[in-house]
């Protein structure tokens, strides 16, 4: 679809196949053109098994596609070194999983923490920032709580507060709902679009409920690999 923002980040002819046992290939994805610009809300709907995590991995910079490129603000990431991609992850890309994937020795405000250790925050700083997050995101007071002591909903603001650690461009949203119940699941989307509109982020989330997906912007629909639909709603 035409955009007259410059994109964020571009997949051209990117696909992604796996070995499944040899001579086998699971091909996950297939040539995916789509470009995505700063400050959009994307939904990603479609079967299991269609691609849609797939294509969150490479946007993400988690995974690098087979044939094709992916490119971050008009630079091709596979001229990136190592070095220069986890920076970028670190540094441009915030992910939201469905399970959360807390560490279960570390509190909340030391999961919050964590991301920054690795680009060399001052612990002072991290501490700081920690905690400014989680009362974001509506849990001062719980800074202390390790994720046993934690609600489901509550793990997963936790989960939104660590995304949010090294003020990404672009948060990316893995089924971030799935386990959670009606009333969380508003909480938390109303919590991801006032962070995409207050930090100008790009928020591109996956999900199997329609519900959820009808919350975003524009709505890509996934079938064996593919794109099949690429709609925007408009006067958005």
């Amino acid at each position: 679809m035409n955009d007259a923002r410059p994109p964020l980040v571009e997949l051209a002819g990117a696909s992604r196949a796996y070995v499944a046992g040899s001579p086998e290939q699971v091909v996950a994805l297939r040539a995916v053109d789509l470009a995505i610009p700063s400050g959009e809300f994307v939904s990603v709907e479609g079967p299991s098994g269609c691609g849609k995590t797939t294509l969150l991995n490479l946007v993400g910079l988690l995974d690098s596609p087979t044939s094709g490129e992916v490119r971050w603000g008009g630079r091709p990431v596979g001229s990136l070194s190592d070095r220069e991609r986890a920076r970028l992850r670190l540094r441009g890309v915030g992910f939201i999983f469905q399970r959360f994937y807390l560490l279960p020795t570390l509190t909340a405000l030391e999961n919050v923490e964590l991301p920054m250790r690795p680009l060399g925050v001052p612990r002072a700083e991290r501490t700081r920032r920690a905690s400014e997050l989680l009362g974001e995101v509506g849990l001062a007071g719980r800074e202390r709580a390790f994720p046993h002591q934690l609600s489901g909903g509550e793990e997963q603001r936790v989960a939104v507060a660590r995304a949010l650690a090294n003020r990404p461009g672009i948060l990316l949203a893995d089924e971030p709902t799935g386990e959670l119940d009606s009333g969380n699941t508003r909480a938390i989307l109303d919590l991801l679009e006032r962070v995409r509109h207050d930090r100008s982020a790009t928020l591109v989330l996956v999900t199997h409920n329609p519900e959820v997906a009808a919350r975003a912007r524009r709505h890509l629909t996934m079938r064996d690999g593919s794109i099949v639909r690429d709609a925007r709603e408009t006067g958005t």
